[in-house]
């Protein structure tokens, strides 16, 4: 199986852009969703030195755009990649880049919004004086102790024995002076304390915005920065990218779901690399590649081809005629029978595992015309439990 990633804030690097411009058609397309942005995206990409570049109101919109162009480079043909891709996810912004692609929201949308995602958490970040640290090893549970008695927040938790902290400038000090035992602390160049409460007021501005933008059910698998789950509910996704940006990114939990998936291969997005770094350390066996530059791309579809051919159920069903399993785990049923109605929201059952109980609701209304699993049964992140004819809308 072959899971598409997107990197977040910080993989970018001063001219990454520059060969891939080269390329008259990868050219447009980052002109013109430089002009949904309002941004000069090229320049940024190849002129512009890492200072410019680190501004969070320029790095996140450059980020997605580049990801997502370079999807198309990709799959010239998008029905190709949801042919081969077996899931999807996105490293704190990257998770919009992801939720474009796989269709949630338009490449303009994602535009729009992580423009306004940029501005606002700049705006945040100018408030207070806060930042992020690298915490790197050291016993887990004793990090996450020690972040605690700081009052600070994981905003991070990455796997392969990395935590970010965030918080204030003082708190970040007074961690300094009495770090994890066995850890090694390394301050990072960022505006603010991203995925904290530091960033309620961007989380305000955001939610105004998500009220106006239409969204569609997944075409693929998306895992969840907030829980690792496989989310197939458009307007879930888009309340997540909402909600994600005052909240910890469990990118160890998004590598966990990609385990119990199976999961051959993981294809990272340019501007590549740190996310197939953590994916080597995590998830032993499974092979990465990271896509930096376009004279890779002959290589990367042969890695899609090798490890594609796997689309999830979503690729070849209506995803509003289907309910999924979040997580694996196995099922309880929730009592309903073939021809019960489901309202939107109600419960269908319950996925546990060794970590937790997830419920699964209906995303959408509808008659049970088939059961998928039966009561016990062990399922699969993203497995299709019920499938439903959809109720009529006026």
């Amino acid at each position: 199986m072959l899971v598409i990633v997107a990197p977040g804030q910080g993989s970018q690097t001063p001219g990454f852009l520059t060969p891939w411009l080269e390329d008259p058609s990868f050219a447009a397309r980052i002109d013109w969703l430089s002009a949904v942005a309002g941004l000069d995206l090229a320049h940024y990409g190849t002129e512009a030195d890492a200072d410019a570049i680190r501004d969070t109101a320029v790095a996140q919109p450059l980020l997605v755009a580049s990801g997502l162009v370079a999807a198309l480079a990709l799959f010239p043909h998008p029905a190709d990649g949801f042919a081969a891709v077996g899931a999807a996810a996105g490293h704190s912004v990257g998770e919009i880049t992801a939720a474009a692609a796989v269709r949630v929201i338009t490449a303009e949308q994602a535009m729009v919004f992580v423009r306004e995602r940029g501005r606002g958490m700049a705006e945040a970040a100018a408030k207070e004086s806060t930042g992020m640290t690298a915490v790197l090893g050291g016993d887990p549970d004793d990090v996450l102790a020690t972040l605690g008695r700081h009052g600070l927040t994981p905003a991070n938790v990455n796997g392969a024995g990395q935590v970010v902290a965030a918080g204030t400038v003082a708190q970040l000090e007074a961690l300094a002076g009495d770090p994890p035992q066995g850890a090694r602390l390394r301050a990072l160049s960022v505006a603010g304390a991203f995925h904290t409460t530091h960033m309620a007021s961007a989380v305000k501005r955001l939610r105004h915005y998500a009220q106006s933008i239409s969204t569609h059910d997944p075409r693929t698998l998306l895992l969840s920065n907030r829980d690792g789950q496989v989310v197939h509910d458009g307007r879930q996704v888009l309340d997540r990218l909402v909600d994600q940006v005052s909240n910890p990114v469990r990118w160890d939990l998004c590598m966990e779901t990609m385990a119990d998936l199976g999961v051959t291969g993981v294809l990272e997005m340019p501007p590549a690399g740190t996310l197939t770094g953590l994916a080597k350390r995590a998830l032993p066996g499974v092979e990465t590649f990271a896509l930096k530059t376009p004279d890779q791309l002959d290589a990367a579809r042969a890695f899609v081809e090798q490890h594609g051919g796997q689309p999830s159920a979503l690729a070849t069903n209506p995803t509003w005629r289907l309910v999924i399993a979040p997580v694996k785990g196995t099922f309880a049923a929730g009592g309903a029978k073939t021809g019960d109605h489901l309202a939107a929201g109600d419960t269908v059952g319950t996925v546990s595992s060794l970590r937790d109980a997830v419920e699964v609701t209906a995303g959408h209304g509808g008659t049970i015309i088939e059961w998928l699993v039966e009561d016990g049964d062990p399922v699969a992140p993203g497995q299709p439990l019920v499938r439903l004819h959809p109720e009529a809308v006026a």
